[in-house]
């Protein structure tokens, strides 16, 4: 040691890197972090350590003015919730009662057979409407109902009754029939449907004959359905002069011409798919939707249907597959959204290409064979 100099005991006995080591806190660190340079170069490392107990010097402000801080947005102001009553707590539902489960339903419903004359029909005095449709019952209709005077609705359709209709001509209060899709057969006389019918519905039945002086008494008929039937002979003039709404004869048998008296009022009339022969008359251009088509008609289609095709007052106007022959109508006239017109399948070129219904093909002129045939037909009946 070099005399003369005082020597901190301390200090001599710890070395100058322990020391160091011992103020920084670095003798808990791993050792690769003690191979790097623990002293300062500006600072000796025989400084006694700085006394906590005096304040640190405060830090230096750089020069220049202080600016003042930014400031802050604004927050969006706060909207009032709107205040609610506090609803009652809901009391719990009752339990329900627990039910057995039904049985299971079968498939399909076995043929009821309705016998000739069930009592428990004939009895129901005061009964106004029966409705047995969309059944499986199968029989007869009892003649038992021509004991119900009060009945106003007879509804057995959509099942498979056979055999002809009862005699309900004593029947004052009847309103509505409706025998659709069933097996009926036989004809109608003028005595079996009663003159109250406003509602008549027959179609899809084997019911064969003619309508001659069977419609006459029905002069109050609103909806008059006979078709897919087998019904024969000319379509009676009377039924054009009822107050009918809808007039359905589609798929019979009718033939000859179709002559009406007056101005048909009805909105739907539909005459296709039968045997009528003749020129289509004058007297249909005030229905709404006119069914044509698959007859014999012949000659030149009427100047007041085109014209009220053209101005929307006939919304449908099908006269495909006959035999017509000519039409007065200007190819560069536009028929309106609203109407639709269908002349393909005629003895001539359809003046304006309009579209019609699939099933009546994409043949557009019947073949000119078949025109002179009919024609030659024609000329052989009148010699």
């Amino acid at each position: 040691m070099i005399s003369g100099t005082p020597i901190n005991p301390k200090v001599a006995i710890r070395p100058p890197r322990i020391h160091i080591l011992l103020r920084l806190g670095l003798h808990r660190r791993p050792m690769h972090v003690l191979r790097r340079p623990l002293h300062r170069p500006n600072r000796p490392l025989n400084t006694p350590p700085r006394d906590l107990t005096q304040p640190r010097r405060p830090p230096r402000l750089l020069p220049g003015p202080l600016r003042p801080p930014l400031p802050l947005p604004l927050p969006p102001p706060l909207t009032p919730l709107p205040l609610r009553r506090p609803r009652p707590p809901r009391r719990p539902p009752p339990p329900l009662p627990l039910l057995p489960p039904p049985p299971p339903l079968p498939r399909r419903l076995p043929q009821l057979p309705l016998r000739p004359n069930p009592p428990q029909i004939g009895r129901l005095r005061n009964l106004q409407t029966l409705d047995l449709s969309f059944n499986q019952l199968a029989g007869r209709i009892p003649q038992s109902i021509q004991t119900l005077t009060q009945l106003t609705n007879l509804i057995l359709s959509h099942n498979h009754l056979s055999g002809s209709i009862p005699n309900l001509s004593n029947s004052k209060t009847l309103i509505r029939l409706d025998l659709q899709h069933n097996n009926l057969s036989g004809s109608l006389t003028r005595f079996t449907l009663p003159s109250s019918l406003q509602h008549l519905s027959l179609s899809s039945n084997r019911i064969a004959g003619s309508l001659d002086r069977v419609l006459d008494r029905l002069d109050r008929i609103s909806y008059l359905d006979l078709s897919m039937n087998r019904f024969t002979g000319t379509v009676p003039s009377c039924v054009f002069a009822f107050p009918v709404a809808t007039l359905l004869l589609q798929r019979n048998g009718f033939s000859g011409p179709v002559r009406p008296v007056r101005a048909v009022e009805a909105q739907t009339v539909d005459l296709s798919f039968n045997a009528l022969t003749g020129q289509v008359s004058e007297m249909f251009s005030t229905v709404e939707n006119l069914y044509l088509n698959n007859n014999g008609f012949e000659g030149e289609v009427p100047r007041g249907l085109v014209d009220r095709v053209l101005t929307g007052e006939i919304k449908l106007l099908y006269l495909q597959h006959n035999y017509l022959t000519g039409i007065e109508m200007d190819p560069t006239a536009a028929i309106p959204e609203s109407s639709s017109m269908c002349l393909m399948y005629n003895c001539m070129v359809p003046p304006v290409e309009t579209p019609c219904p699939r099933r009546a093909g994409k043949q557009k002129v019947r073949p000119w064979k078949q025109c002179n045939e009919r024609r030659r037909r024609k000329g052989k009946k009148r010699k």
